[in-house]
């Protein structure tokens, strides 16, 4: 006959009570691993919500940002407006109307600002109308009046401290700033 190895206390069997014991202890730390689980799950998620976002919006604002090569005294109109030699920046989407381009040019006398018309816009290969667009592949020059409402023309920059601040803005697209910095208010001289 085979021994009952089994220890009774009391009429109790100490195995089973500590194999309860040690299930729910188990079934604790399942409960808190899910619970630990679905924190990170959710908070990966909110991550990746973010920086998706963060990718859309940075690609909103370089999908239409102007990039100036050169800025002068414009010839046509000497000490009244400003010609910037200008590209679409790397990356960004054709402008389909550049009507709906503003800017805003800020100077010691105050700001002037208004929308671009197609005049303004030029081919920079031939100085010819660009019809109203502007392509990645193309350069273009854009003719800004300093003289609108209130005067930030060459002549008065130069008059004052000498600097201005533009900002170009294209809509649903990026803003492009740059400060001018106007020595020599002479038809064709270099705005720096």
């Amino acid at each position: 006959m085979k021994a009952d190895t089994r220890e009774q206390y009391n009429g109790h069997d100490n195995v089973a009570a500590i194999g309860i014991g040690a299930m729910i202890v188990f079934i604790a730390l399942i409960l808190v691993a899910a619970v630990a689980s679905a924190v990170i799950i959710q908070t990966g998620e909110k991550l990746q919500q973010n920086a998706q976002k963060a990718g859309d919006d940075t690609s909103d604002e370089m999908s239409g940002k102007i990039l100036i090569l050169n800025s002068f005294v414009d010839t046509t109109t000497p000490g009244e407006s400003y010609m910037f030699f200008t590209k679409l920046a790397a990356g960004s989407e054709n402008i389909g109307d550049v009507t709906t381009i503003t800017f805003q040019i800020f100077c010691e006398n105050g700001v002037t600002e208004g929308e671009l018309a197609d005049a303004d816009v030029l081919n920079m290969n031939d100085g010819g109308d660009s019809g109203g667009v502007m392509n990645n592949d193309q350069g273009y020059i854009i003719v800004i009046d300093g003289n609108d409402a209130v005067d930030c023309s060459p002549d008065a920059v130069a008059a004052g401290d000498g600097t201005a601040m533009l900002y170009l803005h294209v809509p649903a697209g990026g803003t492009t700033y740059e400060t001018l910095n106007v020595d020599d208010d002479t038809a064709g001289a270099t705005v720096t």
